[in-house]
Parts: C-alpha cells; structure tokens; sequence
C-alpha cells in the first residue's frame, strides 16, 4: 500500500501544482486513499520532495535532486518489494506486481537500464516489457527472478 500511495503523491505533483501538505491529503483522499498528514509527512520525506517555485510563482512540492541513497539503490529495493512474478511469451516479458505498484515497479526497471528492453508499459498490477529479441528474453526473466528472490 505503501509504494502505491507513494506512487500515486509522484503523479499527483506531476499533474497539480501542490503548495501544501493538507491539498496532497485532499487530493490522496478524492483519489481513494485513506491518509492522514503524519503518513503523508512521512512519505514526502522518504521520496525526498522539496518545495520548488512554479511557473506560477507559487511554491510546490517536486522530487528533490539530492539524494543520500543511491537512485539505483531505491530502485532494486522498489523493484524486490514490489514485484510478484516473471514470466515471457516470444519478446513480451510480464511482470506481475502488488496491487497498485506496476508504475513504480516499471520506473525501477526504466531507471535500472536494463539490456535489451525496447519499452514498457504499466497498469496497475501489470507490467509489459518488449525485448529486442525473443533470444534475450529468458536471460533478463532469470535476472529478474535473482533479484526478487
């Protein structure tokens, strides 16, 4: 629950000009999450947001630049706790993920680069990777199968 909701604050300050702590509660709340401002406190401080100015001129909330963590390292970790199973039929790898978590899954495998992945797509418990070659897809299923493990 946690990766979806997160994921769900990072579309909504992609797509809302958010100045504040109670309009990111609002807008989690019209969107179907349960939340209060400490939860969402938490989870400003865990995806690293400051505070930038818009085109606006208003404050909003974006995704900071300095990390502590290595981006990689947040992503494997995304990646693990996430995703479910690994399967592949020709090019198309399918990647199953907890309810919710196929976008922030699908950003960790984009921002992992891995070889030979053409593109993806996210639903919301679903991801479909194509592959370059129906060659290389049972090497990266394997790869992806050691890392949840």
């Amino acid at each position: 629950m946690r990766y979806s909701r997160q994921n769900k604050i990072l579309d909504i300050i992609n797509t809302h000009e958010v100045e504040t702590q109670e309009k990111l509660v609002s807008l989690l709340k019209k969107s179907g999450y349960r939340v209060t401002q400490a939860t969402i406190s938490r989870d400003i401080k865990e995806l690293q947001l400051v505070k930038t100015l818009s085109p606006s001129g208003k404050y909003k909330y974006t995704v900071g630049t300095n990390v502590d963590q290595p981006i990689s390292d947040r992503y494997v970790k995304i990646f693990k706790e996430t995703i479910q199973t690994v399967a592949y039929s020709g090019n198309i790898i399918v990647v199953k993920t907890l309810h919710g978590c196929a976008n922030a899954a699908c950003e960790a495998i984009d921002n992992l680069n891995f070889p030979n992945v053409v593109g993806s797509i996210a639903g919301d418990n679903t991801i479909f990777l194509v592959v370059n070659n129906p060659d290389n897809a049972p090497e990266l299923v394997n790869k992806f199968n050691e890392m949840i493990k």
